[in-house]
């Protein structure tokens, strides 16, 4: 599109230090004037360069470069394995996600934010509000599909996306991962072929594993999100069962595919009719700009099997997903009846409760503004305390960074010592079926700012320059 080329030629005088940090861009008319363009066109291409992490805007001020942004390069692309491959050694991951709740450990490997982010006065008050007028219930099961009162809002927000989705279409989970695993196992078997993203978020490789399935991993642009055209020669070579991708802010990159490239996606499944299980959960996070809209609102054939959660934007504790099927949702209740009998009850009412006040927007908003001053520090300071020459992503929502060390730093060798040395960090390999990335890291940005980080990640510098 037109505004990406001008993004792109943009983003390239950034990098030159033609606009070094700190300066402001030329106005959008003046842009436009410059380049030939039309002044949306210069606008939309300042928010894309906002959402790669390269401007910011003040108010009446304009555009202007960010302190970071010329001092580190974005990770590569990755050549993939062609064939499908078997995942194993997830059980990792057990050690990483338990190393937070160890107080003393500086988290900056588990994709959580720290409570400071989250609206906890908000969720207080609903379970109060619940347990006050609706205690019988409480003490109860809310068997599948749900709450109806949630689902009615859940329901209600799908469709300000544009979704075509009512209330008796959406089932209750115990998380986004949980219904990511129902989906799978509505549309395979074990032994067929799934495509996931490459890195992709570890989580997803461990329900892969867990239904004995094979992962054929597709290269992501750390800039354009997902290869289609890796993903059309994949879907034309081998006998896909599904797909698994998170179009929105996708974990570990933060890469959001455009509107025009999630049709173009939509209908290169359609045509191989392959079901996609849409991993939405950081949808509303955007680190500038508008909510983006989820594949699924596009979707007319019960193609997409739309898979979300509060757990980024309102607790982590709560405990509660939604996943709206494709086409069978009495065989997507069974499947969570048998996994879980239910889901928590009160955490069901309070998280409707909140979803029926107007100021669930607002909380978003401020969530959004301060994940994005979060990452954009952790930018900085990466740039500055991590070997020269180091490769940063610039995500476009969520809070999550995507390093690439240089040279043949294996970070999963690397990550023992930081962790008895009080830091943890997600390595690599743990986002590849097949083990790549041994020099990448992803880091978590929500985390309270304090002397004790600055100190974990000088820690942590010293470790991969070792």
């Amino acid at each position: 599109m037109l505004y990406r080329e001008l993004a792109n030629r943009l983003q390239t005088l950034i990098d030159d230090e033609v606009y070094p940090p700190g300066v402001a861009l030329p106005g959008v008319r003046k842009l436009s004037q410059q380049h030939k363009v039309s002044v949306s066109t210069a606008v939309n291409a300042c928010q894309e360069l906002e959402r790669r992490g390269l401007l910011q805007a003040k108010p009446r001020s304009g555009y202007f470069v960010c302190q970071a942004a010329t001092k580190h390069k974005p990770p590569r692309i990755r050549t993939v394995s062609k064939t499908p491959k078997p995942v194993s050694g997830q059980e990792r991951v057990l050690q990483l996600v338990q190393a937070a709740n160890n107080p003393e450990m500086v988290n900056l490997g588990t994709a959580i934010p720290a409570a400071d982010f989250l609206p906890v006065n908000v969720i207080e008050k609903a379970f109060r509000q619940v347990w006050r007028e609706q205690r019988r219930r409480c003490v109860g099961y809310e068997f599948p599909p749900g709450a109806p009162e949630l689902r009615t809002h859940i329901a209600r927000h799908l469709a300000s996306l544009q979704c075509r989705v009512n209330p008796e279409q959406v089932l209750i989970t115990n998380s986004c991962q949980e219904s990511i695993a129902i989906a799978l196992k509505q549309v395979t078997q074990p032994g067929d072929i799934v495509v996931l993203e490459s890195p992709t978020y570890y989580g997803l490789l461990q329900v892969v594993e867990q239904l004995g399935l094979k992962a054929l991993e597709i290269p992501t642009d750390p800039t354009e999100g997902l290869s289609l055209g890796a993903l059309e020669l994949a879907l034309e070579s081998w006998p896909v069962a599904a797909c698994v991708f998170v179009p929105s802010f996708s974990n570990p990159l933060g890469t959001c595919l455009s509107d025009e490239r999630k049709q173009q996606l939509l209908r290169l499944l359609e045509k191989h009719n392959v079901p996609l299980v849409e991993d939405d959960i950081y949808g509303e996070l955007p680190l500038s700009g508008p909510r983006p809209r989820p594949v699924k609102s596009w979707d007319t054939q019960g193609l997409v099997y739309y898979c979300s959660s509060s757990s980024k934007t309102l607790a982590a504790g709560l405990r509660v997903g939604w996943l709206v099927p494709g086409k069978n949702i009495q065989r997507a209740e069974y499947l969570q009846f048998i996994n879980t009998v239910s889901v928590n009850t009160p955490a069901q009412l309070a998280l409707a409760e909140v979803l029926d006040k107007s100021r669930y927007q607002r909380l978003i908003r401020g969530m959004c503004s301060d994940y994005s001053l979060a990452v954009a520090r952790m930018i900085d300071r990466v740039s500055q305390l991590f070997p020269p020459d180091t490769r940063i992503s610039r995500p476009a929502g969520g809070f999550v960074l995507w390093v690439e060390l240089p040279g043949k730093i294996n970070t999963t060798e690397r990550l023992q010592a930081a962790m008895e040395a009080g830091v943890s960090f997600a390595p690599g390999s743990l986002f590849s079926a097949t083990g790549k990335f041994a020099n990448c890291l992803r880091i978590n940005c929500a985390v309270k700012w304090d002397a004790r980080v600055e100190r974990g990640l000088l820690t942590l510098a010293k470790l991969l320059t070792a």
